[in-house]
């Protein structure tokens, strides 16, 4: 499914026109009130656009995983990236999404002052609950870098119920989503001219420092049936992760961890 774009709530549409000159390349906004899948519809859009959806009937996140995306009560995004025309295309692709992780949590911490951590690979959490994801997805030449975020208190699924949480219920109080946006895509256009100009040591440092979990954590993993724990040790240069496992540290790069 996909739908045809509407004009942005008045609201949002004035938010973005005295924020243009903060937004950068990322000022073309379509607004969908639903579409299945924003990264979906992205993906055929150029360079800087950015898609926002009220509400998604199939939003995901990494390795298939479902997205739950009802209406009224999130963010759901996604922007079109070209980290392949950067002064090192190869390493801004591999910290695009530790980049997206620190630009969600600068905006969010914008506008409502809420400390976010941040869980690698592309996760946010308050409290130990998950408050927002990322998802980035090649396109061409293109990547699609998709992001949701709870905003608002809904009903969420039975097993997500103890799981997940949204800014309204980390501050007892309610928000305006549409300033969390503005402003997450004002961080997202700052982080994303770091990565186009090499500015690497400035992204590391910002999600190393908003990243509890990334020393002295204790993670599994299962390899050909066998179940290996150990205990993060960092992330490297690229973003890779780091897990001491016994006497070897072992560089994780893909695949599912366990957090324990």
């Amino acid at each position: 499914m996909k739908s045809n774009p509407s004009d942005l709530p008045a609201e949002l549409a004035g938010l973005l026109e005295r924020s243009q000159a903060r937004l950068g390349p990322l000022s073309a906004v379509q607004w969908f009130s639903e579409v299945a899948s924003t990264n979906d519809v992205a993906a055929s859009l150029p360079e800087g656009a950015v898609v926002l959806a009220d509400r998604q009937t199939a939003g995901r996140g990494r390795r298939g995983h479902a997205w739950f995306s009802p209406p009224g009560s999130g963010l759901y995004a996604s922007v079109v990236l070209a980290p392949g025309r950067a002064a090192d295309p190869l390493r801004a692709t591999l910290l695009l999404t530790l980049a997206a992780g620190v630009a969600l949590a600068e905006g969010i911490d914008a506008v409502s002052g809420l400390r976010v951590d941040l869980k690698w690979p592309n996760d946010l959490y308050v409290s130990r609950r998950k408050l927002a994801g990322i998802l980035a997805e090649a396109s061409g030449e293109h990547v699609v870098l998709g992001f949701g975020i709870n905003t608002s208190v809904a009903s969420y699924p039975p097993d997500l119920h103890e799981r997940v949480t949204s800014i309204e219920s980390a501050l007892g109080r309610s928000i305006d989503r549409y300033p969390v946006f503005v402003e997450t895509l004002a961080a997202l256009s700052r982080r994303y001219d770091d990565l186009l100009l090499g500015r690497f040591d400035a992204i590391l440092d910002a999600w190393r420092r908003r990243a509890p979990s990334a020393v002295g954590a204790r993670v599994g993993r299962t390899v050909n049936g066998v179940v290996e724990t150990g205990v993060t040790a960092g992330i490297d240069d690229n973003g890779g992760l780091l897990v001491r496992m016994g006497d070897r540290v072992e560089r994780i790069v893909s695949g599912e961890l366990e957090w324990l």
